[in-house]
């Protein structure tokens, strides 16, 4: 019996003999895919081994803290700059973008200072004021090199040695960086109420120069004070949004527990709508058909007026509305045809449908499941993100050189800032620097940075997707221990959702893996063409973004089947405990054994749980908008006073949906279980005393099959 049990099915898919010692799902289970749980695990070692890695030569201080000229952190406890907490740059004007300044490539010297600029001045000012006014230079010398004290050497030597900046302009710190302080007046672009400032090399320029180099971070800015009103509104609110969102959740399970007895009722009442809305459209077409007859011009043809920019010109033609009411008609005939044919296989899913919503009542434990997923990615989320941190500051501080490109050969190479001065660099360019330039390194491990990045985005990609079938699998197993339970619900299993953990951690983890790691090794892919994408954007080889559109639509059509097989497979697993590519291959073929089965209840659950969503976000969000807006009498005095009515509300809507969602999809997962579960039944059972059907009477009622009464031991 065991080797007909083994070989249940045929080389094909086909089904076989009958396994009369099928008593549901196996609980004397043996590991499957055990070489890819072997790897599995040395993988989760590897990337345990890469964190310590990335953290031993990690400093997320490069992150925090911005960097001078000099490699020293701006602002850093201990140090001589840690009352220096912002970073001033010599020459704005030589900063490309806002970009090239957040990544500290600007080509002007960086200096730390404890707070930015707040005037107009220019070294040459100075200067010319230091003979009766020394305050002048006590002020603009803070903004010079740590040390430089000679105020009345000559400006040329000065800005040549860049000792000091030829110029300070009104500034205010942003991402601890000062950035010239725009504000508009009057629809004119001003610094400090100023339209025009001199640049200390004796001209007079206007500040819409500054633009180019600080392009957007005015609109930034004022993102900020966005930000802090946003702040608050949450800070005044968090209480009612945790309401809001206690009332979603009890709305969701609501939802699920009247599905057992509403399903079919919102399903038929859809599709009559939808009929009723085809008919009048239908009606309609019609109507604007027969109205239209006699009018100058409306005989025309399509063909005849050819192309046209103003659609509403195609509207005064009858043979427009002719079409329309013919492609009505098909729709409504195609519909009601379909019902006919279908009714049974609609039936059976809406069936199914409250026998999910009848399993969950069983097992409520399985709704609360989804936060253990949640938690699980969050954790793989957190490492990450603070892995890929650490490696991204591993680099040591690269010196360049510092001099015109023009006039110097040795501009842009490296360089020690120790030894500089007593190399021929700066004889041979006069004023050249040795200055802070990036974080890299060459050593080994500097040079594979971006290999360890990818690896780490893998091994994510890999851990998140394990969680996900982790989930999956347990609440399969859970839920398959409830559909072959013959007497339900006296013989289902106690504990059945833990009984299930267990037996996917202990038995079949290298099987989750291994489906796991398919679908991540397609991601990863579809992330390096989004990414070959963003960077070919601008070219004009018209047939390679062709080709990397098609790559793109290929894998992500091969992702969305891939999920599909593995979430089978995953059921299949948590039935028989059987290898992943055998569960799949099961799997498929007695999905297509049964295909119109699987569309007709893919589509009436899909129907059912998006409304739900709405039923639950919309009304939820609806109740939400009147009570931050002051419309509901009994809680005016208690309803918070807001910057942005609508923080609150998005926050409650997209939280409502989420919690719909995880709860919808523990709904999906059993009914897709069930479903599974229920071709098998029928596959393998008759009705009879030796082979009674697992199902419930209300399936056997719509199938018209009846089991012969008999106990089961």
């Amino acid at each position: 019996m065991a080797r007909e049990e083994e070989n249940y099915y045929g080389k094909h898919g086909e089904p076989r003999k009958f396994d009369p010692k099928f008593r549901g799902p196996i609980h004397n289970r043996h590991c499957t895919d055990v070489l890819c749980c072997v790897i599995f695990i040395v993988v989760i070692l590897g990337y345990i081994a890469l964190g310590i890695l990335a953290w031993v030569h990690g400093d997320p201080r490069k992150v925090v803290y911005p960097t001078d000229s000099y490699g020293q952190f701006c602002g850093q406890k201990d140090t001589i700059n840690e009352n220096k907490t912002s970073l001033f740059y010599f020459n704005i004007l030589k900063c490309a973008s806002p970009i090239v300044l957040i990544n500290l490539q600007c080509p002007t010297t960086q200096l730390c200072v404890s707070k930015c600029p707040d005037r107009f001045a220019t070294y040459i000012d100075m200067q010319a004021s230091y003979r009766y006014n020394k305050s002048y230079w006590e002020y603009y010398r803070q903004f010079c090199k740590p040390g430089f004290n000679k105020p009345l050497k000559s400006v040329a030597q000065v800005i040549r040695d860049e000792d000091c900046p030829s110029m300070i302009i009104p500034s205010r710190p942003f991402l601890k960086r000062c950035f010239p302080d725009f504000s508009t007046k009057n629809g004119i672009l001003t610094v400090a109420n100023q339209t025009t400032f001199k640049d200390g090399r004796g001209k007079t320029r206007n500040v819409t120069d500054l633009r180019e180099a600080a392009n957007g971070i005015n609109n930034v800015l004022d993102a900020r004070s966005v930000g802090m009103k946003i702040f608050e509104d949450y800070a005044s609110s968090w209480h009612w949004i945790l309401i809001g969102l206690f009332i979603a959740m009890v709305v969701s399970l609501l939802f699920l527990v009247l599905l057992r007895f509403t399903a079919g009722v919102l399903f038929w009442i859809f599709i009559l709508g939808v009929i009723g809305i085809i008919g009048y459209g239908i009606w309609h077409c019609y109507w604007e058909y027969d109205h239209l007859q006699g009018t100058p011009g409306s005989d025309l043809t399509i063909y005849d007026i050819g192309f046209q920019t103003d659609f509403r010109v195609y509207l005064q033609l009858r043979q427009t509305w002719l079409a329309f009411m013919i492609i009505l008609c098909i729709v409504e005939v195609f519909i009601i045809l379909m019902l006919i044919f279908l009714r049974n296989r609609i039936r059976i899913a809406i069936a199914l449908l409250q026998e999910g919503s009848r399993a969950i009542g069983y097992i409520m434990s399985t709704l609360f499941y989804p936060i253990i997923t949640f938690i699980l990615i969050a954790i793989c989320i957190s490492y990450w993100a603070v892995t890929a941190v650490f490696l991204s500051t591993s680099g040591e501080p690269v010196y360049k050189v510092m001099a015109n490109q023009t006039l110097c050969k040795y501009a842009n190479l490296t360089c020690d800032p120790e030894t500089f001065n007593t190399t021929n660099v700066t004889k041979l360019c006069v004023g050249a620097q040795c200055t802070f330039a990036f974080y890299g390194g060459e050593s080994f491990y500097h040079k594979y940075i971006f290999i360890f990045q990818l690896s780490n985005a893998f091994v994510f990609l890999w851990l998140v997707n394990f969680a996900i079938a982790l989930g999956q699998c347990t609440l399969a197993g859970a839920f398959a221990s409830y559909y072959w339970a013959f007497r339900k619900p006296a013989d289902i299993p106690t504990c059945p959702l833990f009984s299930s953990f267990g037996r996917a951690i202990r038995y079949h983890t290298g099987s989750l893996a291994f489906g796991s790691l398919i679908l991540a090794i397609v991601q990863l892919i579809r992330i390096i063409l989004e990414y070959l994408d963003h960077k070919l954007k601008g070219t004009q080889n018209s047939f390679t973004r062709f080709l990397l559109c098609c790559l793109k639509c290929c894998f992500w059509c091969l992702e969305k089947f891939i999920k599909f097989i593995n979430r089978n497979a995953y059921i299949m697993i948590a039935i028989y405990g059987k290898n992943f590519c055998t569960s799949a291959k099961e799997a498929f073929f007695l999905l297509m054994r049964n295909v119109v089965r699987v569309a007709v209840l893919d589509k009436v659950t899909d129907f059912l749980l998006f409304l739900g969503k709405l039923l639950v976000a919309g009304g939820v969000g609806v109740l939400a908008f009147f009570f931050f807006t002051h419309r509901i009498p009994v809680f005016t005095q208690e309803t918070p006073t807001l910057n942005y009515y609508w923080v609150p509300l998005l926050t409650v809507i997209i939280g409502s949906y989420l919690i719909a969602h995880g709860f919808f999809s523990v709904y999906a997962m059993c009914v897709d279980t069930l479903f599974l579960c229920f071709l098998e039944d029928l596959e393998r059972h008759d009705g009879s005393a030796e082979r009674p059907y697992y199902m419930s009477k209300s399936l056997l009622k719509i199938l018209n099959k009846p089991n012969v009464e008999t106990k089961r031991h």
